[in-house]
Formats: C-alpha cells, sequence, structure tokens
C-alpha cells in the first residue's frame, strides 16, 4: 500500500466516481485505476463495485469496513510528516469526558499552549477513549468510568464528592437525604456505574426524570430554564457543580448517604508524547491546586514527571 493509493481510495470513495477522483486529485483515470487495482491486490478483495457503462461506483463491504481504517492511515501519515519537519510544533491529541471540558480543562489547555506546543483536543465518552488511545490516536485522555483494556494504562488523575445542585429559592436544608428527593424533577446525568447503582437503591427503576441528559452543557441550558421548573435538582460531581452553581446562581447542597466520589482517570497508551504528558500533567495538577472542591491524586516527581 502507499499514501498516493490511499489518498485515491479515499477520494473515490468519498465523491462515488473515478472521473470526479481524477478531477479533485488533478491525475488521469487511468492513473486513478491504477492505484485502486494495486490497493486491492495488496489487500486481495474488492473494494469497490465497477458497473458497465456507469460513471458511478460504490463501495463492497470490505471497501465499507477499509474507510476507516484508511483514514487513520492517513492522519497517522501526516503526523509523521509533521514529526519529522523542521522546526515542527509537538502536538498533543488530548480527549475527556464532556463535563471536564466545559468546566475544567480551558484553563489548563491556557497554560499548557506556550510556544512550541499544539493540541488537538475531542469530548469522548470513556468507552471511546479507551479504543482510541489503545490505537495511538488520542495521547492522553481523562475518563470517568474505570475499565480494563490490555494496551492502555489507567491512573487515577482526581477525585471530587458528588453534590445536590438546585436553583435558588427551595426551603430545603444543606444536607438532604435521597428520600427527600422527588426523581420526576430530576436533571439526569449517566456520570458512572457506580452513580447508577446508587440511583437505583433509592429510586425506582421505573422512575422517569424530567430529563435525562448525556451532555453536561444541556444541564447548563436546563437549569438556566429554573422560572420554568424551579424545583429542579441534579446530582452533580463538585469539579463541575461549582463553576455551574457560580455561573447560574444556583446553589450546592451536601447529599446524606450519597454516592461516591467521582474519580477521574487519565489514560496512556502504547504510543505516547511523553513530554507534552507530563507538561499536560503538571498544567492540570496546578489547576487542580487552586480548586478547594477536589482532591489531586496525581504524584509529580520533581523533575515534572507522574510518579
Amino acid at each position: 500500500m502507499t499514501q498516493q493509493g490511499i489518498e485515491v481510495f479515499l477520494a473515490v470513495a468519498k465523491l462515488g466516481s473515478v472521473s470526479a477522483a481524477a478531477q479533485s486529485l488533478y491525475i488521469t483515470q487511468p492513473a486513478v485505476s491504477r492505484h485502486l487495482h494495486a490497493l486491492e491486490e495488496d489487500l486481495n478483495c474488492m473494494l469497490f463495485v465497477r458497473g458497465r457503462g456507469k460513471r458511478q461506483v460504490e463501495l463492497t463491504p470490505q471497501g465499507r469496513d477499509f474507510v476507516p481504517m484508511a483514514e487513520k492511515w492517513q492522519l497517522l501519515w501526516r503526523e509523521a510528516r509533521e514529526v519529522t519537519g523542521p522546526g515542527r510544533t509537538r502536538t498533543l491529541r488530548v480527549a475527556s469526558v464532556g463535563s471536564l471540558s466545559t468546566y475544567l480543562l480551558p484553563p489548563v489547555f491556557r497554560e499548557f499552549l506556550a510556544p512550541g506546543r499544539a493540541l488537538t483536543f475531542h469530548n469522548y465518552h470513556s468507552r471511546e477513549a479507551y479504543s482510541y488511545v489503545a490505537q495511538g490516536l488520542v495521547d492522553i485522555a481523562l475518563i470517568s468510568d474505570h475499565m480494563y483494556h490490555p494496551q492502555v494504562e489507567t491512573v487515577p488523575a482526581f477525585r471530587s464528592s458528588m453534590v445536590l445542585v438546585t436553583g435558588p429559592g427551595l426551603p430545603w436544608p444543606d444536607t438532604v437525604h435521597p428520600s427527600q428527593l422527588d426523581p420526576s424533577r430530576e436533571l439526569r446525568l449517566p456520570w458512572n456505574p457506580e452513580y447508577d447503582l446508587w440511583h437505583s437503591f433509592w429510586f425506582s427503576p421505573a422512575a422517569v426524570p424530567r430529563a435525562a441528559l448525556d451532555q453536561m452543557s444541556l444541564l447548563e441550558e436546563f437549569f438556566s430554564w429554573r422560572d420554568n421548573w424551579p424545583d429542579s435538582w441534579a446530582v452533580v460531581p463538585a469539579v463541575a457543580a461549582v463553576p455551574l452553581a457560580r455561573k447560574l446562581g444556583l446553589v450546592i447542597r451536601t447529599l446524606d448517604s450519597g454516592p461516591t466520589d467521582e474519580i477521574i482517570y487519565y489514560l496512556r497508551g502504547p504510543r505516547q508524547e511523553e513530554t507534552l504528558i507530563s507538561t499536560f500533567l503538571e498544567c492540570l495538577d496546578f489547576e487542580l491546586s487552586k480548586r478547594s472542591e477536589v482532591e489531586s491524586m496525581l504524584r509529580i516527581k520533581d523533575n515534572g514527571t507522574p510518579a
């Protein structure tokens, strides 16, 4: 396989036409066909269905399966060119769950982005993050759902308590027991399996929340509508609850018999930017040290590397 062959394959797959791909790549149609034939011989399978007299081509099932692999090949090729280029800027590929990208990571990124350093960032759920780190497509990921993967190291980063967040003006005590909560008024997010177990213990599995969300940004939006639903409540990790409450004027209460603390882990895979990862973790630890609502579990050595 060659890089040009991969580019030709992706162009034909995207445009659905040999002639259109040739035009977009500024090469001849016979050249496109030669690259496709060579790629199919290397893979020992047909990638496209070519009908006589038809301008359009269709991917075979094997061709559809090969598209994501070809895209990864193309990404790694570009990164390899960047690595070997003169005066290169080193890029750290970071991923995290959504609540952290909104309420924790922006100042960490600001501290990290010194001259000569760049980053790319994606929001991924924990399971997705494990897969991308294992494939070498992400250097470090912050996740909340601890899993096992033979190629990925899972390291505790910090913990934060789970607290109750409500609108202002509710005549509730500073500490609330779960039995006092009406699940039909809940704005619920699926924080982690431990939280789900706690929720199932205190509330009926048949209980329907006011809204079940999977994005932290939506929780912020729903709480901003408190004139419509002043009695809404949510259980939120303190690392997100404190800045959320400060921004919207919400109230944070302690939960009696509440869920266990949320632990955020960072993931490291087989392909690592060691120096950049260490620098990023230093920046993260510095930000955590300024927040009383979290407990850092990072162990940074004197030379800046994680213990």
